[in-house]
């Protein structure tokens, strides 16, 4: 008789609400919006939420400008300077000929050739003078190199193919005052030795085509040559110093650094495009990095904010807590309750982030545009940033790091002032009200 008046007891009493339910959900929603009297705890909430968005879409912008500049920066420098050089190790290379054909026949090598460089002082039409790298590379070859052969901007390669043209950069060009058809002046102190000592070499070339890589620093300060009279020209005879070699996967270039040794059936020095350009790409990263972690610190003080607007609200909340838990709601529901006030904002605030955050990177380059117009300067100069555009390139990796990084913050920010509604005493709540 017992045991039955217990069970009808039991099947009387509501049922236990389940986490996060409708009605828990319902309080934290009402929370979350603001009355007269709450307006300066909403204010705090709405920094909150502007500060985890705005850090959001700072990180998201700044890591895709890094990643474009690093990419850009690698597949201009990859794409006119060999992953894999192979240098004589005693007197220059006087079989280049069969050895870049060895070379060129490794596997997972794209092209191989020899190469001839110099420093020259060029002059123009204007009376203009800079200094110049001249690369003496075959035609056939340079044909091959799409990152110069591609970006032809005047004239054409029909006068460096035949051997007297030379192809100069825009900016070369621009700052001598030089276009394709006329003759560009070039100096070597390596001229012809005499009685009176060593007269530098003088001698013009007509400018066959002029080309524009996008990186400034080249398109100021090269000039290719064909093979044969850049030999003529700095008095290298039937040698060359260098053999350049571009691979199809240039992360790859350890494993094929032996291969390359073993068909060059000599003793060579090798170094690659890491070796070469450690400084610079380590720079780079570091940078990386550190603008990462400083970053972050937006992110953390808006999390600062969602504890001392929780506080405040779980403060202000008091009375509205006690009459929670008289009505039957446990401290684990208080706790959900407020939690989920708090993670809103995250929440909010790290998907505003990201779609901002995505629409400056998709944009970027109209903004910088614009800002310069506005403001009358030159903004990214490429004179000093070495590309003509700002690029932006997302990681997805990054995003979703940036994302769960942002979301794990807010998320923490809200347990102490969620933990210490939980364990507020109703009475006490009560008895000052």
């Amino acid at each position: 008789m017992v045991a039955a008046e217990t069970e009808t007891a039991s099947a009387e009493l509501p049922p236990k609400a389940r986490p996060f339910s409708v009605f828990e959900r319902m309080v934290a929603w009402r929370y979350l919006r603001s009355r007269r009297k709450e307006a300066f705890i909403s204010v705090i909430a709405g920094f909150s939420f502007v500060g985890i968005m705005l850090g959001v879409a700072t990180l998201i912008i700044v890591m895709a400008v890094m990643n474009g500049f690093r990419s850009e920066l690698v597949s201009r420098i990859l794409g006119l300077n060999g992953h894999i050089v192979v240098m004589p190790s005693g007197e220059p290379f006087d079989d280049y000929a069969a050895l870049t054909q060895r070379i060129a026949g490794v596997d997972g090598v794209r092209l191989a050739f020899p190469l001839v460089e110099g420093q020259a002082l060029v002059s123009g039409a204007n009376g203009a003078g800079s200094g110049a790298l001249v690369r003496g590379i075959r035609p056939d070859d340079l044909l091959k190199l799409q990152t110069v052969s591609d970006n032809i901007i005047q004239g054409d390669m029909v006068g460096y193919t035949a051997g007297t043209g030379v192809l100069v950069g825009s900016r070369m060009g621009t700052n001598l005052g030089l276009f394709a058809g006329d003759k560009i002046t070039m100096i070597s102190p390596d001229g012809d030795v005499t009685p009176f000592g060593v007269n530098p070499r003088v001698k013009a070339y007509p400018i066959s085509g002029i080309f524009e890589i996008g990186m400034s620093e080249y398109d100021a300060s090269i000039v290719f040559m064909p093979l044969s009279e850049a030999q003529a020209y700095f008095n290298a005879g039937d040698t060359v110093q260098s053999i350049e070699v571009f691979v199809d996967h240039p992360d790859d270039v350890d494993a094929i650094i032996p291969k390359i040794r073993a068909a060059a059936g000599q003793d060579v020095m090798i170094s690659d495009w890491r070796q070469n350009n450690r400084t610079f790409f380590s720079a780079l990263e570091v940078e990386r990095n550190v603008m990462f972690m400083i970053l972050t610190l937006i992110v953390i003080v808006a999390a600062l904010n969602i504890i001392s607007g929780l506080i405040m609200l779980v403060k202000d909340k008091g009375p509205d807590i006690a009459i929670l838990r008289t009505m039957g709601a446990t401290s684990g529901s208080i706790m959900r309750i407020f939690f989920m006030t708090g993670a809103a904002i995250g929440i909010v605030g790290t998907l505003a982030g990201v779609f901002l955050g995505v629409v400056v990177c998709l944009n970027i380059e109209s903004i910088r545009e614009f800002f310069s117009w506005i403001s009358g300067t030159v903004i990214f100069d490429p004179q000093v940033y070495f590309l003509s555009t700002l690029p932006a390139e997302m990681s997805l990796s990054e995003t979703l790091t940036v994302v769960i990084m942002s979301l794990t913050l807010s998320f923490i920010a809200t347990i102490f002032p969620a933990w210490r509604a939980s364990r507020l005493d109703p009475v006490q709540a009560l008895r000052y009200e």
